[in-house]
């Protein structure tokens, strides 16, 4: 048994192309959280997938009972993994999450998935706050590109201008490749 989850946060086809939101790096992000996946499932680990429904059918995505909605068929759950779902940035609010992980002993959560600037952002901070030890392995997130007053800011660099402060103040942030090497899966 270990002591260590790995959590994929709102990996859904709205996020892909045709969605209502694609995000700009999704496809080689995804294309990691299903080497994590893999090694997660290989290993034996707890996996929690994260699904966010939006709370009305008129929200830009997510919306409920939609194709789009649905977890995207690279990272789709197994039958014995969780999925929690959602309607807020971070996964720990209103949800089983917290009370799942601390019943199945977990200390370590290891998070990946979309949006960098939003639910794995919050799901982060929200994970350290709560006494959780997080690792998020940034290439295996997506960002989307934003603006604000008037200024746009590139989708990569919302990614760097996120994971920065995260892995100052709040996890080791790895790429796909150090964390499969540190379990010895590379």
């Amino acid at each position: 048994m270990t002591n260590t989850a790995l959590i994929l946060i709102d990996i859904q086809n709205d996020y892909f192309a045709g969605g209502r939101m694609p995000l700009e790096n999704i496809e080689s992000a995804a294309t990691n959280a299903a080497a994590l996946l893999n090694d997660a499932r290989t290993r034996d680990i707890p996996i929690f997938h994260i699904r966010h429904i939006a709370k009305s059918d008129s929200a830009p995505f997510f919306r409920p009972g939609t194709e789009g909605s649905e977890i995207h068929p690279r990272v789709c759950p197994a039958p014995k993994e969780a999925v929690i779902q959602k309607d807020r940035p971070n996964a720990f609010v209103g949800t089983t999450l917290e009370a799942d992980l601390r019943t199945a002993g977990i200390t370590h959560v290891t998070l990946c998935g979309a949006m960098s600037q939003m639910c794995v952002d919050a799901t982060a901070r929200a994970a350290v706050d709560l006494g959780f030890q997080v690792a998020v392995i940034e290439d295996a997130c997506a960002a989307a590109q934003v603006s604000f007053h008037g200024v746009t800011v590139p989708a990569p660099q919302v990614h760097a201008a996120i994971m920065a402060p995260l892995a100052a103040s709040y996890a080791d942030v790895l790429t796909t490749a150090e964390a499969l090497s540190a379990q010895g899966a590379a």
